[in-house]
């Protein structure tokens, strides 16, 4: 049973690191188009500052997210998992004998 339960655990893994690598790609965006915004109205204003570090952490984690992924070992297929079922092929399928 331990297998199975550690491959659900590294399924769960690789879900929320895609989730939390989406959701810093969110941030460093805004943060780059409010920096963008900021800069462009008040240029070297503590409000432009703060937005140019919150983009570089969001950058920051963002980056380390996907090198996160990266580092995760591949399966022993060699390819990533498929969820679906494979199909059968009709070479395959049993027939009533006639």
């Amino acid at each position: 049973m331990a297998p199975k339960t550690e491959r659900i655990q590294f399924l769960r893994a690789v879900r929320q690191l895609h989730r939390v690598r989406s959701f810093y790609a969110g941030g460093a965006l805004l943060w780059a188009a409010s920096l963008a915004w900021t800069g462009w109205q008040a240029p070297g204003s503590r409000q432009m500052w703060v937005c140019a570090l919150l983009l570089a952490v969001f950058t920051g984690l963002l980056v380390t997210a996907g090198w996160s992924l990266r580092r995760l070992p591949v399966p022993a297929t060699g390819r990533p998992a498929h969820h679906a079922a494979p199909r059968r092929t009709t070479a395959n399928t049993r027939h009533a004998p006639a």
